[in-house]
């Protein structure tokens, strides 16, 4: 029988600090941008000393990144986005099109959470130029996930003939991204679910048979 250790009180205070002080830099970045919130403000909503913010993330960029990390996985849980069941379950499907009816809703859950931080984010490199450096322009993180779903795709039978995985990969890159997404439903006032229905068909129409 496994045993399964349970994390210490001190473990779980700190990691219920850091999920308090995350919720509240994402409020206040998001109702009143990232150059007109400083520390101060971000710990006296979560109610911390500003020394505690310091300690654990550094600094506002930081911050900044780990925020966008936990809305992109959607929790704090130190498990990549290809490890995730929403991942997993869609590229284990037999075929083509039922991997993107699973895929497609997963990746967009994604987008649905970081659209609100989007603006966030083109304020904090506007104001901050030494916020670009913390995402690589050589590390596109999203490609790579997009390109590990159509390698899994192009192998399943219903794909469309001839389907390259780089094809595949920048399809699903380019229309499950989050431009695309913020243009439909931030912009002209798309559901969530209208917007998942369009992407599923569009994609089957572009990647099956």
């Amino acid at each position: 029988m496994t045993v399964v250790k349970r994390p210490s009180k001190r473990a779980e205070k700190a990691q219920e600090t850091r999920r308090r002080i995350i919720q509240a830099a994402t409020e206040l970045f998001v109702a009143d941008g990232y150059g007109a919130t400083n520390l101060q403000d971000v710990a006296d909503q979560a109610g911390v000393a500003v020394q505690t913010i310091y300690f654990v993330f550094g600094n506002k960029r930081a911050l900044l990144k780990e925020l966008v990390d936990v809305t992109i996985a959607g929790d704090t849980e130190p498990v990549a986005t290809m490890e995730r069941p929403w991942f997993t379950d869609a590229v284990a499907m037999r075929t083509a099109p039922d991997m993107l009816a699973e895929y497609v809703p997963g990746s967009s859950a994604v987008l649905a959470r970081v659209a609100p931080i989007m603006r966030v984010l083109e304020s904090a490199v506007a104001n901050d130029p030494e916020v670009s450096a913390l995402w690589p322009p050589d590390e596109d993180l999203r490609y790579v996930v997009q390109r590990a779903a159509a390698e899994a795709l192009v192998t399943k039978s219903g794909r469309r003939r001839g389907l390259t995985v780089d094809e595949a990969a920048d399809l699903l890159y380019g229309i499950l991204s989050p431009e695309l997404y913020l243009l439909f439903v931030r912009d002209r006032g798309w559901s969530h679910d209208r917007w998942v229905e369009w992407a599923t068909q569009t994609l089957r129409t572009q990647l099956c048979a």
